[in-house]
């Protein structure tokens, strides 16, 4: 892999774009390795301020206010995630023949000898359940890993402490594999494609051309999803080295290299003596946790990597048994006069809301916030016949409305209007009167929450607590009959 070039940094005037974690992560490294970096965010805020008071120092100078001025002499540019491709600063860039990378390309720039190797991870959903199994998996196995890029630790931090490492768990964003051209991973996957962040990329085709890079130079597997044919079709367009292998997942019996379910049971066709005839038992379906259809995906998924990693069948097992998802990712919450609460708030597209409303019969559906684009008539149309009603919340509620109006005109719909704080509250007792025992109410809004809450974090945690009053009153009720 080569040793850590620190005198390519030397004297050389960087500008990160940017003043968030990743890039406060690449200034401070940078400026590490003698470059001269200059940190330009177009925000002036007391945060702003107070951040970028805390990071200028030798070798770092941060400028506020100015998103768009190429600095002086600049010999690179390194981005930030979100930054769009069409940022007046990258035009500037582009005039003047200068770079423009993001933070992973920097991190695996700066990879030492001994550097670990990454597993990769993308897809429009899942990226970070499984990023997170796959970490599970690992450690599971004995090997010192982490799960970074997307999540946790910034990336540049974890390769520049060498040697802590056996293996990396590395979730990675279309934005990031936009401005990561040199990454070259021991074995990826791409779980799905589904129209998202089209704004950012233009087109579905540079979408899914960004997540295909993430099979350029693999190694060992590319791992793809059977019932999803546009990520093998990535695979086959992918530049790998030689010996790297064209691994499936799918909910189904796998055939010959891939994995999949036989009567409750995951199961590897791919890494397994004489694959043709023999297949090697991972684990239950049970020790996936939630065994919804497209986490038990998400769990093949990373089965896949640690197999490709030579990593042991129970130790699959255990590190799924041993794994729990983040808050708001297909979280029960409570039962209230026979009916489940279900917390989804991550759904925040409609690819994701589909798995998640695959996942429950019959269902009561809060859905709604800011559509980004989307349309919904592919979501209703295949998941109408779950539906025992909907609750429309959110700016862009109308356009589901519609849908509904179009392929499900029997479902009864409440659409509420209101966006203050008890908006929620209302949402859930609504969907609670329309709900009968047995049936699941499912947050799961398709829509981003940012025009009524501050993130996804906080419209779950709106709607548990919602849950929780409603249970609450249910029992002060039944203690007074």
């Amino acid at each position: 892999m080569g040793s850590r070039q620190v005198t390519s940094w030397q004297g050389k005037n960087i500008t990160v774009a940017g003043l968030g974690v990743s890039g406060i992560s690449a200034a401070r490294a940078l400026a590490g390795l003698g470059a001269s970096v200059t940190v330009v965010d177009g925000g002036d805020s007391e945060g702003h301020r107070a951040r970028a008071a805390e990071l200028a120092g030798p070798g770092i100078s941060v400028r506020l206010a100015d998103a768009e001025t190429l600095p002086e002499g600049t010999d690179l540019v390194v981005t930030s995630p979100g930054w769009k491709p069409d940022s007046p600063l990258f035009a500037a860039a582009a005039a003047a023949g200068v770079e423009v990378v993001g933070d992973v390309e920097i991190a695996w720039q700066l990879r030492g000898e001994n550097a670990a190797p990454w597993l990769a991870i993308t897809g429009t959903n899942g990226k970070t359940t499984t990023t997170q199994m796959l970490a599970s998996i690992l450690k599971a196995a004995g090997l010192r890993t982490a799960a970074v890029g997307n999540i946790g630790t910034p990336i540049i931090d974890v390769v520049l402490d060498e040697g802590a490492y056996d293996v990396l768990a590395v979730e990675l964003s279309s934005y990031q594999l936009h401005w990561a051209p040199s990454l070259r991973a021991h074995s990826a996957v791409v779980l799905n494609l589904a129209p998202d962040h089209l704004d950012w990329h233009g087109s579905m085709e540079a979408y899914a051309a960004d997540k295909g890079r993430i099979y350029e130079g693999n190694t060992v597997a590319c791992v793809y999803n059977v019932a999803d044919p546009a990520t093998e079709k990535l695979v086959e367009g992918a530049d790998v080295e030689e010996g790297c292998r064209a691994i499936g997942f799918t909910l189904g019996a796998p055939g010959p290299s891939m994995l999949g379910v036989v009567d409750g049971i995951l199961v590897d066709r791919a890494f397994v003596e004489n694959r043709h005839k023999n297949a090697q038992e991972l684990a239950e379906v049970k020790d996936v946790n939630p065994p919804a259809p497209h986490n038990i995906a998400n769990a093949l998924a990373a089965a896949a990597l640690a197999r490709a990693f030579g990593v042991t069948p129970r130790a699959v097992r255990d590190g799924l048994r041993n794994f729990r998802p983040d808050a708001h990712r297909v979280a029960f919450v409570d039962e209230v006069d026979g009916v489940g609460y279900v917390d989804d708030s991550k759904a925040t597209n409609t690819h994701a809301a589909e798995a998640s409303l695959a996942a429950f019969e019959p269902v009561v559906w809060i859905a709604g916030g800011l559509a980004k684009g989307a349309t919904f008539d592919e979501l209703v149309q295949k998941s109408a016949k779950r539906l025992r009603g909907v609750v429309l919340i959110g700016a862009d509620r109308a356009l589901i409305a519609e849908a509904l109006a179009r392929h499900a005109p029997e479902v009864p719909v409440t659409d509420l209007a209101r966006t203050d704080t008890g908006a929620m509250l209302a949402a859930v007792r609504e969907a609670a009167r329309l709900a009968e025992p047995g049936d699941t109410v499912l947050l799961a809004p398709a829509c981003a929450s940012m025009d009524m809450f501050a993130n996804y974090n906080k419209r779950g945690e709106a709607f548990a607590d919602a849950v929780r009053e409603l249970a609450a009153g249910s029992a002060a009720d039944a203690a007074k009959a």
